[in-house]
């Protein structure tokens, strides 16, 4: 017999990107761990640097919530697994409310949980009750828990704001926009949490700024059913994975190192930025990150560069993935026009963009089966190579991504989901 689990629950939305919702998502994090509450987060939809900051704020590990990338039943099975252990479920959205295909608002009325809205209160007054209640009703179906203010000026800002909701809208508070709450951004996002030494600090500070405009009470109680029973026959057992971890590449679904480990693989980690040599291993995985930042290093480390060439060399497999495919290319030129010779087991280069070059999610049918994932980067890639697929788009658009391959090496712009075919990643992985 299924048995469903309660938990408190919502969803932290805004009108549109750039509100402050993963600052609000930590902050209130923070704020309940800091009370005593057990906080899962989750993050709706393809991001890696969010979660990053939101498991520095919770204290647990976040994975990614999406009816498409994830699916229906696997996003019900991590709300069923969360609600059974901890006092608080928070769910930060992604982009606009009612943005995307599937979006934040299908989420949340899938599966019950009540929408907080997060609203930029920069230079407004009454207009922002207007947009609050055009958040709440726009969809009639959507559960609504209430409003908070980002980016509060003063408490007679806060009083204003407060009062122009109607219609009953729950009011939970308001954040200021002090100087060292706002976490710092670059071209990708927010900065990854380890490169921020005062982070718990911020996270405090945020989380004791909204306490004293709120009462901190939890939300509803929303009831997650039991998902059904998934098994797979995909095996990696006693594959050895060498995974690359570092401040160059460090864009990984916890959800898909949890897979690796589940169909039996051993992860070796290590950094191409400072290893001299490879960890034993039978397969690479080199996720995304910010090679561009580090090329010249990446470039100097030349025992490195030769140790993952003999790799290839050897017919082993490899998986590259957006930032691992640019370390594999014969050379990266960042924005400031340095140019760096990198792996030059692809050929080719690539060239950072001040603007965004794509963004979309992606279903990619290879000859190991079909794998969904999501696209998101600044640079254009030149090369001569054929690609033997390229990824189709649920929204349409452009980011229809080239998959490449040389022998046992994989390499495209597309960070995978690996869930979302077992089968597949293990065959792409198994020696």
């Amino acid at each position: 017999m299924k048995r469903p689990r309660h938990c408190p629950a919502v969803l932290i939305a805004a009108p549109a990107s750039g509100q402050g919702k993963t600052t609000v998502t930590a902050a209130l994090a923070r704020l309940h761990r800091n009370r005593g509450r057990k906080v899962r987060v989750f993050k709706c939809g393809p991001d890696f640097l969010d979660p990053m900051i939101l498991e520095r704020a919770s204290g647990a590990p976040v994975y990614q919530l999406d009816l498409w990338m994830i699916g229906a039943e696997e996003s019900r099975r991590l709300l069923w697994e969360a609600a059974g252990e901890a006092d608080l479920i928070l769910i930060e959205g992604v982009m606009g409310l009612f943005d995307g295909t599937p979006s934040s608002a299908d989420l949340a009325r899938h599966f019950g949980v009540p929408v907080l809205a997060v609203i930029d209160g920069t230079a407004m007054a009454q207009t922002f009750g207007a947009l609050a209640l055009g958040l709440a009703r726009y969809q009639a179906d959507l559960p609504f828990a209430g409003v908070l203010a980002n980016r509060v000026g003063s408490l007679r800002h806060a009083q204003l704001l407060e009062g122009s909701l109607t219609e009953g809208l729950r009011w939970y508070g308001g954040l200021s926009r002090e100087r060292g709450i706002e976490l710092p951004s670059r071209h990708l996002g927010l900065v990854q949490a380890s490169e921020l030494n005062d982070l718990d600090a911020r996270l405090d500070a945020a989380a004791e700024a909204l306490g004293a405009s709120c009462d901190a009470a939890l939300p509803p109680s929303v009831s997650f059913a039991e998902p059904e029973l998934q098994t797979s026959a995909a095996s990696l057992a006693g594959v050895r994975i060498g995974v690359a971890r570092d401040e160059a590449f460090a864009f990984l679904y916890g959800a898909n190192l949890d897979l690796l480990r589940n169909l039996g693989a051993q992860l070796e980690f290590f950094s191409p930025l400072h290893d001299r040599e490879l960890p034993a291993v039978d397969s690479l995985y080199l996720p995304g990150g910010y090679p561009e930042l580090h090329h010249h290093a990446l470039a100097a480390n030349t025992p490195m560069c030769a140790a993952i060439r003999a790799h290839h060399a050897q017919g082993k497999p490899l998986l590259a993935e957006c930032g691992g495919m640019l370390y594999l290319l014969d050379a990266l030129t960042d924005v400031a026009g340095e140019r760096a010779a990198l792996l030059g087991l692809l050929p080719g280069e690539a060239t950072m963009q001040k603007r965004l070059a794509a963004l979309a999610l992606q279903a990619v049918e290879l000859p190991e089966g079909t794998l969904r994932g999501h696209t998101y980067h600044h640079s254009l890639t030149t090369t001569a190579l054929e690609p033997i697929a390229r990824g189709l788009s649920p929204n349409g658009g452009r980011g229809n991504e080239a998959v490449y391959r040389l022998g046992r090496l994989t390499a495209s712009y597309v960070h995978f989901y690996f869930p979302s075919n077992p089968a597949a990643v293990a065959a792409l992985l198994r020696p």
